[in-house]
């Protein structure tokens, strides 16, 4: 048996996916011809039948059911390997990758990509922009990013953090909520609210963080409904199914409609962090730490309390 060839891999894994190799042939931008001969010549290295031809597409043999089942993980793999080894590449040639979310700190990492290749001459930034921090996390476990900027806490995923900013936490709720005209509020006047939870935490620490529990006066918070994403959770506030508690600095990068955003006096602050992987090139971490202090001020408030 010889070796098997990714790019008749590649092409059987979409035959067997498309049940057709007119439809895989379209997929892979590749000829009919080409994507048979891919197919025989897998089936000649391996020394199986993987599939019949019918009037009506393909059928797939038992062997070629067991390659189609094992074949899309070792492409995967193999994807994430070429991830990994072109991570360390970069890192040798002087790139940064930085993983950003959400759309605040978008913003800052902007800020800081210029400030940095500004600073070190020859460094590459590449900013990937994720929809939520399990996300970024992803990216950061698939060697896809060296660092993300990420609120605190995240938990025990075996990342490494810096603090460079501490932002005030606000609430977010209905406009016909009986508080929405409040210049400020404190937890115990959310004590009866509930407080609805985005499914975009990367754990159970971050969840309890970012539902204020428990509150001062040691009750649990109010848990409200899950919803997939922060998009769902402003519908339901605005439905006034619910509060939210998420870091001030949102209120400028997300739809406000019919939504009031109100300062918490006594909820503890988010810290803003740097995170990042034991792969990450150590030394431009250093670099991008110092650069994103100096552009928040974070030192200097430091110094200042």
């Amino acid at each position: 048996m010889g070796d098997i060839d990714f790019r008749h891999l590649r092409s059987f894994l979409a035959v067997a996916q498309e049940r057709s190799i007119t439809g895989a042939g379209a997929v892979l931008h590749l000829t009919q011809q080409a994507v048979s001969t891919h197919v025989r010549q897998l089936e000649r290295s391996l020394g199986v039948v993987l599939l019949v031809r019918t009037s009506r597409g393909v059928l797939l043999t038992a062997a070629g059911e067991e390659l189609a089942a094992g074949g899309v993980a070792v492409m995967d793999d193999v994807a994430h390997l070429a991830e990994r080894v072109r991570a360390v590449a970069d890192a040798q040639a002087g790139t940064l990758r930085l993983a950003c979310c959400p759309a605040a700190a978008s913003l800052l990492a902007v800020d800081v990509a210029d400030a940095l290749e500004k600073a070190v001459p020859g460094l590459r930034v590449m900013l990937s922009g994720a929809r939520s921090p399990k996300e970024e996390l992803q990216l950061l476990s698939d060697g896809r990013a060296d660092a993300a900027f990420m609120w605190l806490p995240v938990g025990d995923v075996g990342l490494h953090h810096a603090v460079v900013r501490s932002d005030p936490r606000a609430v977010v709720l209905s406009t016909r909520h009986p508080l929405a005209d409040r210049p400020a509020v404190s937890l115990a006047d959310l004590a009866d609210d509930p407080v609805l939870r985005p499914d975009v935490l990367t754990s159970a620490e971050a969840e309890r963080f970012w539902l204020a529990d428990p509150r001062p006066d040691g009750s649990p918070a109010p848990r409200g409904s899950i919803v997939p994403l922060v998009e769902d959770c402003l519908l339901e506030i605005g439905r006034g199914r619910g509060i939210w508690l998420p870091p001030q600095p949102l209120e400028a990068v997300l739809p406000a409609g019919n939504l009031r955003w109100i300062p918490v006096t006594d909820a503890e602050r988010f810290d803003l962090g740097v995170v990042w992987t034991d792969r990450a090139p150590q030394p431009l971490i250093t670099r991008l730490i110092a650069e994103v202090r100096t552009i928040t001020g974070h030192d200097q408030r430091l110094h200042a309390a």
